[in-house]
């Protein structure tokens, strides 16, 4: 299929609703002048026809027609009586010329007696005739004619003088419909290869000035959207840069204790669980970086089955009860007696609550306590230690990704749990209390 621009397509619409416009107003006038010249025609040769009629039968006489103050503009009327065959008995009113013209039409079965009027052309003028019959004489017929001459030449001349009109009309609106179309596609054109340089890399924003609030806010948007993707791409380059980095770090350690082991150099046993502990680590990496990439192709709460959090915190204060306990450490719950519910799955609620527990258990002096509330407006989870707290100068940056504060592991976990709460409409923040304190809302499940 044959593509157009957008400024042909416009300029062919444009000069074609005008010129269909144009048209039919030329259509709609013509017939109104035909319509009226018809209606005053007619009257007027039923009133001529009238007149005769009464002054061949002795009656009043009626106002000439070149006398009536409603005759139709530039038409004279005449009368004259023809015998049935065509034969010119009288003429009452008008030149010989024109009456024995009359005649050979009635002769050769142009005219015809009553009902519409005829339209007869002679080398002297135009005539509009109706035949009626003569009152006083058999077989013999009143021809009333009407020299219609100057009012047919006046209206040619206004349909000249209208396509002439329409003619100007049509160019003047292709020269205008050919600058709109331009001043439009302009813009369409400029943006184009804008997208087309932000899909081959090139995210600088760049300056438009559009009178049109379409198109300004068109290029608004695709600054918006080159800035994101610019950002995203930088978020990107560095998440890569950074597991690259903690990668290589385990990996240095498994090659280094293997290549000890073989060479002899190192006891096997020491060496084996270095390399189980260093294997374990990679491979906790490795699912954190997945979750990253999984959570963030979510597609929310919505189609998610409900889960019961205090359930959720309580299997992962299990899960690290151990560590906890090895450490000395205690936990201490504050629930809400009916059911904390909310759309996320387990697993994901799981992950975001254990990242936190395990932060805490690391840092905590004596006890970790959590608690969970129906707020009304959500289900709030506040979990914090009585441990030295965050610092200040990494309390800014505790949710982002392989940030690590002081004892931290790989900077994963928490930017983990934040995004994964965004992810099913919830939040999550940082603050120093006693300890460090985190907070977690979600929305109740309807």
């Amino acid at each position: 299929m044959k593509k157009h621009t957008l400024k042909t397509r416009l300029l062919i619409t444009l000069v074609g609703v005008t010129c269909a416009a144009l048209v039919i107003v030329a259509l709609a006038f013509n017939l109104s002048v035909r319509g009226y010249i018809d209606a005053r025609v007619r009257s007027q040769l039923e009133a001529i026809s009238s007149s005769v009629s009464d002054e061949r039968q002795g009656g009043p006489l009626s106002p000439s027609f070149d006398d009536r103050p409603d005759r139709v503009t530039g038409a004279r009327g005449n009368a004259l009586i023809l015998s049935s065959e065509g034969e010119l008995i009288v003429v009452l009113h008008g030149d010989a010329d024109t009456a024995a013209f009359i005649a050979e039409s009635l002769g050769s079965g142009k005219l015809t007696v009553g009902g519409k009027y005829t339209v007869l052309t002679a080398e002297n003028g135009t005539y509009a005739v109706t035949l009626s019959e003569d009152p006083v004489l058999k077989n013999a017929y009143i021809a009333s004619f009407i020299d219609i001459t100057a009012i047919t030449g006046l209206a040619s001349r206004m349909n000249i003088i209208l396509i002439a009109v329409i003619a100007a009309a049509i160019i003047i609106c292709f020269v205008l419909s050919r600058l709109f179309a331009k001043s439009l596609a302009k813009p369409v054109q400029s943006l184009s290869e804008y997208a087309k340089d932000i899909g081959e890399g090139d995210l600088e924003p760049r300056e438009f000035d559009y009178k049109e609030a379409e198109f300004a806010g068109l290029a608004d948007s695709m600054n918006r959207m080159a800035a994101a993707l610019k950002e995203s791409k930088s978020r990107q380059e560095v998440f890569f840069q950074n597991v690259s980095h903690e990668l290589r770090t385990p990996l240095t350690s498994i090659r280094g204790n293997a290549e000890g082991i073989v060479c002899g150099v190192m006891e096997p046993q020491a060496a084996g669980r270095t390399i189980i502990r260093e294997s374990d680590r990679l491979t906790s990496m490795v699912e954190d970086i997945l979750y990253i990439s999984r959570i963030e192709k979510t597609s929310g709460a919505e189609n998610a089955e409900p889960a019961d959090l205090r359930d959720v915190l309580s299997l992962c204060v299990s899960e690290h009860r151990t560590e906890a306990e090895s450490r000395g450490l205690a936990f201490s719950f504050d629930f809400d007696e009916e059911p904390a519910m909310v759309r996320i799955p387990e697993k994901d609620a799981e992950r975001i609550f254990g990242n936190i527990i395990s932060n805490a258990v690391r840092y905590a002096n004596e006890r970790i306590c959590l608690s969970c509330h129906d707020t009304g407006e959500g289900v709030t989870i506040r979990i914090c230690d009585d441990g030295p707290g965050i610092p200040e100068k990494d309390l800014p940056h505790v949710f982002e990704r392989f940030y690590k504060g002081e004892g931290g592991k790989h900077g994963i976990g928490l930017s983990i749990a934040k995004e994964a709460a965004e992810a099913y409409g919830g939040s999550l923040t940082a603050e120093n209390g006693p300890g460090a304190v985190f907070t977690a809302v979600f929305p109740k499940a309807l």
